[in-house]
């Protein structure tokens, strides 16, 4: 699809326009109902299809295709975030009236970020063409690394700050406790970061690692950089609603990361197939309406079952208790 860079400063333009409004809207601090949440999800998802039909419209079926099959792709491997972000905020002891905030500035950090991925992926794919063998053998590897880690036993995960992170504490300090919305403040004489600025930047960068596999996982869908960070922004951008709409039903998806060990092995088969059509060797490729179709019954089939062996599974602690759990003491800032 031939972009104009034109279009790129309309749709950046147009992004971040919405974002604006969004962050208008959440200015004030405030526990995020289920309802509050639920609309703007429902408005993401909406304003996500009105631009696939634009492409659809404007540049074609193949286009809008990929878009979808990419948004898709991309929104599910962002349920799996997340988990991470349930984490955090339990690390940080976020308070609830500060974790919308939290989760905007933090999105934003992870879709500029996402961004410098993109373009450095872009650059790559166009000089080196083998470069799709090693996204796609990283993809395999991925899905069976993320069904060894749900057959692992994972009940008392924790969430580890990253170097980066422990470096900015380091270097600037961390204030004792929350100080409103505030970033940084003045403690004995000297300006020190706040935990908000610090769990701000944890969620941020964190992404950066789930990055590593939905970048070429959406690479494998299409070539269009365009296409690519488009299909991530919308499904970044809804994600802090998400957050709240789902957050109860997160450990009721106990098939999820199954699911995603599929769709992540599938677009690896599919890089791998492509890379070898680009090497000459005629070997079949998978159109992206059968992408679309894999990806979307994988996501179903797994809601599906998960929601059964969960209920499942609660009708067992009925009847037998729950099974007893370690007891485990209060994470401070």
């Amino acid at each position: 699809m031939d972009v104009s860079l034109t279009l790129w400063v309309l749709t950046i333009v147009g992004l971040c326009a919405l974002i604006a409004v969004d962050f208008f809207i959440g200015r004030k601090p405030h526990d995020v109902s289920v309802k509050e949440a639920g609309i703007w999800t429902i408005v993401w998802i909406v304003l996500a299809a009105i631009f696939g039909l634009g492409l659809l419209i404007f540049g074609g079926g193949r286009p809008a295709g990929e878009f979808f099959a990419g948004y898709i792709t991309e929104k599910s491997l962002s349920v799996d975030n997340l988990f991470v972000f349930v984490l955090i905020m339990a690390k940080f002891a976020v308070p609830s009236k500060y974790q919308q905030r939290v989760l905007l500035v933090g999105v934003l950090i992870a879709l500029v970020l996402r961004a410098i991925f993109i373009a450095a992926g872009a650059a790559i794919i166009a000089s080196f063409s083998w470069v799709f063998y090693i996204f796609g053998a990283f993809l395999i590897w991925t899905a069976w690394k993320l069904i060894q880690e749900a057959r692992a036993d994972q009940e008392d995960e924790e969430f580890e700050e990253n170097k980066l992170l422990k470096a900015a504490e380091r270097r600037f300090g961390v204030a004792d406790r929350y100080h409103g919305t505030k970033l940084w403040i003045q403690q004995n004489g000297k300006r020190v970061m706040t935990p908000m600025l610090v769990v701000m930047l944890a969620i941020g960068t964190t992404d950066v690692l789930f990055a590593l596999d939905s970048i070429p996982a959406i690479f494998g869908l299409t070539q269009d950089p365009y296409i690519v960070f488009t299909a991530n922004a919308f499904a970044l951008m809804g994600l802090r609603q998400l957050y709240f709409l789902i957050g109860g039903l997160l450990k009721k998806l106990v098939h999820l990361s199954y699911g995603l060990s599929i769709i992540l092995g599938f677009i690896g088969v599919k890089l791998v197939l492509h890379a070898l059509h680009e090497s000459g060797v005629h070997v079949p490729e998978i159109s992206i309406p059968v992408s679309l179709g894999v990806i979307c019954s994988v996501l179903i089939i797994t809601t599906i079952t998960s929601l059964r062996a969960s209920r499942k599974q609660a009708q067992t602690e009925a009847v037998t208790g729950p099974a007893e759990t370690p007891a485990k003491t209060d994470i401070d800032v």
